[in-house]
């Protein structure tokens, strides 16, 4: 065998060695940065798609489509107002907890529509929220599911006060507080209710 047909198989031998390592590291540093951009959503994601790629390639979609949300941040006036709404529903919550909790969800949405985030689906909702807001989303989450069975079902007075707590992280996060503390929690109402049924509360 000529030295030149070795020094060739040489080259061939070590480009294929150095290809799959080259791949891997461009693999890992986009799954890096998916973990980094959607934080808890990306486990969520690939639990529920039961494979990584498949589940990266949604969440590599879903920030291809960040490009056209058109988010405003709020003004000053607008911060307060809602800041003052938020306030009046945690004081709501001390006797009417279930109908609080209701109000919660529609103040927050309310936000959500006034820096343009989408409001009739829930879904559509979390998807666009992973892109700016992936470390309260799971907060959204835990709140809408509670908030819906509290609006059919039996619910805990503990579960309510959850609820409004996850609902005040997005909603901190909304006004551009995503570095503050998510706030004192609500407070408990002073009935000793094991829990909330469709009539136990007004609402």
């Amino acid at each position: 065998m000529s030295t030149e047909t070795v020094m060739w198989v040489a080259v061939i031998v070590g480009v294929m060695a150095v290809v799959p390592a080259v791949g891997f590291f461009l693999l890992r540093r986009r799954r890096d940065r998916l973990r980094e951009r959607f934080g808890p959503d990306y486990v969520r994601t690939v639990a529920a798609a039961g494979d990584r790629r498949a589940a990266e390639r949604e969440l590599l979609t879903r920030r291809t489509r960040s490009g056209p949300l058109d988010i405003q941040p709020l003004d000053p006036d607008a911060r307060r107002n809602y800041a003052d709404r938020w306030a009046a529903v945690q004081e709501r919550f001390v006797n009417e907890p279930r109908p609080a909790v209701s109000e919660a969800d529609l103040l927050v949405r309310a936000v959500m529509a006034k820096r343009g985030y989408a409001t009739e689906d829930f879904a559509q909702q979390a998807s666009e929220l992973s892109l700016r807001h992936s470390r309260t989303l799971e907060h959204y989450r835990q709140a809408h599911e509670i908030s819906g069975r509290a609006t059919s079902g039996w619910v805990s007075i503990q579960e309510l006060r959850q609820a409004m707590t996850h609902y005040q992280a997005l909603f901190d996060a909304l006004l551009g507080g995503d570095q503050r503390n998510c706030g004192s929690p609500p407070v408990v109402p002073r009935e000793t209710h094991e829990g909330v049924g469709p009539m136990a509360l007004p609402g």
